[in-house]
């Protein structure tokens, strides 16, 4: 029985791609640990992460099959996923979690560079204790233990078609829902009463889980994007936010919606046509070849002379897939290039007045021709809510 959510074939040219990758930067092995690699790379899932006690490795040889180095409990359900061979220790064991196996597995790998690539980089996580991961270092004496997540995000970044269908499923699922907000949101209501319903009717239709909601009201705008729904009730001159991360088999949609609460400033209103406009230029701007830093410029130039005192969010959209972030940043500095395959955030925000701010969002995929929508387009002006 197998429960990949995609063909074996997509997991093995996974493998192959970092394979070339790991040659490139001279790696004999790369070991992931973290959710999302491992799921990336294998297709397997499980709430069992929740659960700190058990680290699970995945160690990719330079070449040749995958080899699952996980606690016992872990291995009828392992097996059903894209890996090679299996190796298992008893646990939860603390004097040794996986340890020695580990370092024995790396031990006998092919060695051409001496060098095994870890989760140390840019956005990444090393879910293993830091003491195991210094025993490990200490246990392979004549080994390198280096940053391996260039080879993982140089193989991420680029996308199937198939994983792109799972991130447009997510943001079709949240944009229906964020159209029905207004037919049972109300004044009086609290961000968490309609979070709460919001959240009921993502799952409703389909969606496997809502892992980030974020919310935010005030007079005219909000003073930032990143806490949970609050017991703050909506009163008339009121822009609601809600930012909504929903996932298909792991792929997040990332993107948000503004709603006029009765009748709002005409500064709040001219604000969000800005934060509209410039999402519309970063859209017809995302091109395969485009640097990120001047996507990012393209949208600046739309919010500068629109009155925006500053960007608090640090940047104008990112990355998206297995994670609700991903590299690269849209920033003055990110010198990535947009390549066909990536997905991204195009999102735009701006502080209008001290404590006022306006933030827009839309997912879109690089194709050879520019840009495709994920998530159905909000209209120009702000949906209200009576």
């Amino acid at each position: 029985m197998s429960n990949l959510p995609f063909p074996k074939a997509e997991f093995a040219d996974r493998i192959e791609r970092v394979q070339k990758s790991m040659q490139s930067h001279e790696l004999d092995g790369l070991v992931i640990t973290a959710p999302p690699n491992y799921r990336y790379f294998t297709g397997y899932d499980t709430q069992f992460w929740e659960s700190p006690a058990r680290p699970w490795f995945l160690v990719i040889p330079a070449s040749g099959e995958t080899i699952a180095v996980v606690p016992e409990i872990g291995e009828p359900v392992v097996a059903t996923y894209a890996v090679g061979s299996i190796r298992t220790w008893p646990a939860p064991r603390p004097q040794d979690e996986g340890v020695s196996l580990l370092s024995s597995t790396l031990s006998d790998l092919p060695r051409r560079f001496g060098r095994i690539g870890f989760e140390l980089g840019r956005e990444s996580v090393l879910r293993m204790p830091v003491n195991d991961f210094l025993q490990v270092q200490k246990n392979l004496v004549s080994i390198q233990l280096v940053d391996g997540s260039p080879c993982i995000w140089e193989t991420r970044n680029i996308k199937s078609g198939a994983e792109i269908e799972m991130i447009r499923n997510s943001g079709q699922i949240v944009s229906r829902s964020f159209e029905e907000v207004p037919k049972f949101a109300r004044k009086g209501m609290t961000e968490a009463e309609v979070c709460r319903e919001m959240t009921i009717d993502i799952l409703k239709r389909g969606a496997h889980a809502v892992p980030f909601l974020a919310c935010a009201s005030g007079e005219g705008g909000y003073a930032e994007i990143i806490s949970r729904p609050k017991a703050r009730e909506l009163v008339d001159g009121d822009v609601l936010i809600i930012d909504i991360g929903a996932t298909t088999h792991g792929y997040f949609c990332d993107f948000d919606r503004n709603y006029a609460v009765g009748k709002i400033s005409d500064a709040a209103a001219k604000a969000h046509d800005a934060v509209w406009r410039a999402t519309e230029a970063g859209i017809k701007a995302a091109r395969p070849g485009v640097r990120v830093s001047d996507l990012w410029r393209v949208m600046m130039d739309v919010l500068e002379p629109a009155g925006m005192r500053r960007n608090n969010v640090g940047r104008l959209g990112h990355g998206l897939g297995l994670q609700l972030t991903e590299p690269p940043s849209n920033s003055a500095d990110d010198a990535a290039v947009l390549e066909a395959g990536m997905v991204i955030t195009i999102e735009p925000g701006m502080e209008y007045a001290p404590g006022k701010m306006i933030v827009h969002e839309e997912n879109i995929a690089i194709t050879p021709d520019g840009a495709d929508l994920l998530t159905t387009r909000a209209p120009r002006e702000m949906l209200t809510i009576r």
